[in-house]
Parts: C-alpha cells; structure tokens; sequence
C-alpha cells in the first residue's frame, strides 16, 4: 500500500469511527460527551490503524503498545476506535456503551483485554500513570511504546506538568503525548478560563520536549507527527490543534455539545452530513 493510499484508508476509518460516535450517542438513551469525543477520532484512528500493534492482542505484554485516554470523557472516539480495529467487539459495544453493568460507560475502566490500560477520567491523572508505563519499559527492557492523549481543559491541572516533567527528568524517549487542544473545555472556551490554549508549544518545549504543532484533525498531519523518529532522550509531544465537536456543523465549536443528548433529528442530519462528506 503506498502512503496515499494509507492516508485515504485511515480517513474512511476516521468516517466510520464518527458515525460509530453518533450511533453509539443516540442509542445510549441518555447524554454523552460528543464534543470531546469526536475533537480526537483523527489522533486514535493514526494511532490505532496504523502506529500502535495493539491490534495483534497475541503480543506478550512486554511488547504491546499502551494507550491511555488521560482526557476519559473522550471516550466515544476511544470506544469507536477499539471497535473499528478489532479490539473490542462492535456489537458488543453498540448493544451495551453506558448500559448498567456495562464494560463501557461514560469513562474507560480499566479491562486489560478490551485495551483499556487504566481506569480514568479524573482530569490529570492518566498522564502520570502512562509516565509510570514508559518508565517501566525503560527499567525493564521492554520495547512497547507508550501513549498518552490529554486534553487542553485538562492542562490546568498540575499534574499534567509533573508528569512531564518526570518524563524529561527520566528521558521517556518511548513516550509521546498527544494535546488535543479544541480551544474549549466544559466551563466554556479556554482562553476565558485560563488563556494558555495557545502557549502549550512554548511550555513543552522550554520543559525539553520534541514538540510537533499541527492540525489535529487532518489525517495526513497527525500520521506524519507520529511517524516522525523521536529524538534520543526526549518525549515527543504532538500539539494537536482540533475543532471540538469536528465534522457535524451545528456540534463544530458549540460548547452545547460538550456533553448532551442526540434526538432523532439530530441524529439523522449529523448522520447524512458525514454521509454527503
């Protein structure tokens, strides 16, 4: 397959990915975090079709790839991905996301065998926990590379800056850190919350990160800033510019639908927007 053509199959899987998002979102019977969820379907589509091994579920630990979702309310885009790569049974996960006594509600518990690293969605905390993995590698002489995706509401959090700094402290160049910067957050945009949206190169980079900014939502972008080698004793970090809400109109940087509920008309024009895309 030629990059070409690897672009064009990641961007069919980015469209089924965001129609698994709404159909999931309107079946639940309830509200559910689309705005967040649809702002990373181009990062975990990369990720998951094309950079990442966990797909092949035969892998011994000490070789599999590890995802964490630090940002957890995103994980409509997360689910979505696992299904559309093999990990996680659709239907499975169509019949049951946030039913009672399912294995997938509104943030990921941590199951191992459906791909869920870690239990999270308490904003900052997911970062050090896959700081903690990268660093066991190095420890340990394993080979899995570790990611992590976080969210720009969630870069007010301290946290997020410790991990960092411990993963330059420790020179994590088996780390790389997606920012999912959508310039909103639940209290509103996030440059009236705390107006940093757009300092988050210069703050990774002054910490000693290898910093790549892009366009978060183009496909072509995100392969080529993850393909791209790390630096020795460096993370990587990936400031992913992204639209909240991205490829429904009446969703894109609508803070409305940071967390709400699809009715049928709703659902049937996101639906025939993606279709007509």
């Amino acid at each position: 397959m030629t990059d070409n053509e690897k672009i064009k199959s990641l961007e069919k899987h980015a469209k089924q990915i965001r129609e698994r998002c709404l159909t999931m979102a309107f079946n639940c019977g309830g509200s559910a975090h689309l705005g967040g969820g649809l702002s990373l379907v181009e990062a975990m589509t990369v990720l998951y079709g094309d950079v990442m091994n966990t797909s092949n579920r035969a892998l011994p630990y000490e070789q599999m790839d590890k995802f964490i979702l630090s940002k957890g309310h995103g994980v409509l885009g997360f689910y979505a991905a696992l299904a559309e790569f093999g990990i996680v049974d659709k239907q499975l996960l169509m019949d049951t996301f946030m039913q009672n006594g399912s294995d997938f509600i509104a943030h990921p518990v941590m199951k191992p065998e459906y791909g869920l690293e870690s239990s999270s969605g308490s904003l900052g905390q997911g970062i050090s926990m896959a700081v903690g993995l990268a660093l066991a590698a190095k420890k340990k002489g394993y080979s899995y590379q570790t990611y992590v995706l976080c969210g720009n509401g969630e870069s007010n959090e301290g946290s997020v800056w410790e991990a960092c700094m411990s993963a330059i402290n420790y020179g994590l160049d088996n780390f790389t850190l997606f920012l999912d910067n959508n310039h909103m957050q639940s209290d509103g945009n996030s440059p009236e919350v705390l107006n940093i949206s757009d300092k988050y190169t210069g703050m990774l980079k002054a910490l000693g990160f290898q910093v790549i900014e892009i366009d978060g939502n183009d496909i072509q972008q995100v392969y080529d800033a993850f393909h791209m080698p790390h630096e020795q004793g460096k993370p990587k970090a990936i400031v992913g510019n992204t639209i909240k809400g991205k490829g429904i109109s009446f969703m894109e940087n609508n803070n409305e639908w940071h967390h709400n509920r699809l009715t049928q008309d709703r659902y049937d024009e996101a639906m025939k927007e993606l279709e007509e895309a």
